[in-house]
């Protein structure tokens, strides 16, 4: 578990560094110039790579028994947070959710993590879904304080709606057959 919190750690601080330690994050920029973009993705990388290993790893805690019908509710949560992080791709112009929400792309990461957290009652995944919530609540935190009040865009024509909720779909379908392989079904059973 200790590698889930490291793993939360590098991921929160390489994605806080530009509103946090920006002298640090300009020095970075100045001395490698593109070359800190790879750098930076590298270490999200690896952030990934120690949350997994750290969450296959653990040992089964098991902290409380989420009930049945919560795989219901987080298949619709999914689905919602599909097309919420969808709803950050139109641009200039964004489909209708993007223009209520400042931070699309937060906000569906925030609801995949609270949907992983109403189906899974162990430690270890209380431990990472909880502080990648956690990741995303303080992020918007630090966004909203840094750029100060939000001019909603304008919204993208109907056929962009249309295409974002034919890929939430399909990108559903996929993670859903991937966890299916990986012998997790998010349907029950």
């Amino acid at each position: 578990m200790v590698l889930i919190i490291f793993g939360i750690l590098e991921w929160s601080i390489v994605h806080w560094l530009r509103r946090l330690f920006p002298k640090v994050r300009q020095q970075l920029f100045e001395g490698m110039g593109e070359g800190a973009r790879g750098v930076i993705s590298i270490l999200l990388v690896g952030a990934v790579v120690l949350m997994v290993l750290g969450y296959r790893s653990a040992d089964f805690v098991p902290v409380w028994e989420p009930p049945t019908f919560f795989t219901h509710i987080n298949n619709l949560l999914m689905l919602l947070a599909f097309y919420c992080f969808g709803a950050s791709a139109a641009r200039p112009a964004k489909v209708w959710l993007g223009t209520k929400l400042r931070h699309p792309q937060l906000t569906g990461f925030k609801i995949w993590a609270v949907a992983h957290l109403l189906v899974n009652g162990d430690l270890a995944s209380i431990l990472l879904f909880g502080g990648l919530l956690a990741w995303a609540v303080i992020s918007v935190i630090l966004i909203n304080k840094a750029e100060g009040s939000w001019t909603p865009p304008p919204q993208a024509p109907v056929k962009k709606e249309i295409t974002l909720i034919v890929i939430t779909l399909v990108l559903y379908a996929l993670v859903s057959a991937v966890h299916i392989w990986l012998g997790v079904s998010p349907f029950g059973g």
